[in-house]
């Protein structure tokens, strides 16, 4: 078994490695659970010189649509693209049947946005980092 010391950066061939255990804990749970159906979410924003402004990534699995990233420029904060971006998200969550969206996000990021549209802190995960919390935020769909 191979050791490394916390803060060495992966190799590329290392991030392959990587890449392939959570491929392989994904098929694990599509097996266990029985539930096959799974669809990535990606949808960005560029600006007129091709540079990414914004963007959310996500997958639809289970009844639920995880958002793994929302991310947009800090010169465009404020302006309505990340609630675009999440609508659109939502958006093809309820086009899939789900019943819900879910994500997770720390205090110093942006937890007041995602419960300004609707999104609800289900778990907490104090001091990490130290001095935060990490959060597991939620928005029920209503049919």
């Amino acid at each position: 078994m191979a050791d490394r010391r916390a803060g060495d950066v992966l190799s590329d061939e290392e991030r392959a490695v990587a890449r392939r255990l959570l491929d392989e804990i994904g098929r694990s749970n599509l097996e266990t659970t029985g539930i096959a159906e799974f669809h990535e979410l990606l949808r960005v924003a560029y600006d007129d010189h091709g540079e990414l402004l914004a963007g959310v990534y996500g997958w639809i699995w289970g009844g639920t649509c995880w958002i793994q990233a929302l991310w947009v420029r800090k010169d465009t904060r404020r302006r309505g693209l990340g609630s675009r971006l999440l609508a659109a998200a939502e958006e093809e969550a309820r086009r899939h049947g789900c019943e819900q969206l879910a994500l997770d996000t720390h205090t110093f990021q942006a937890p007041a946005f995602y419960e300004r549209h609707g999104f609800e802190v289900v778990g907490v995960l104090t001091d990490y980092p130290k001095g935060h919390s990490k959060l597991l935020l939620r928005k029920r769909l209503r049919r």
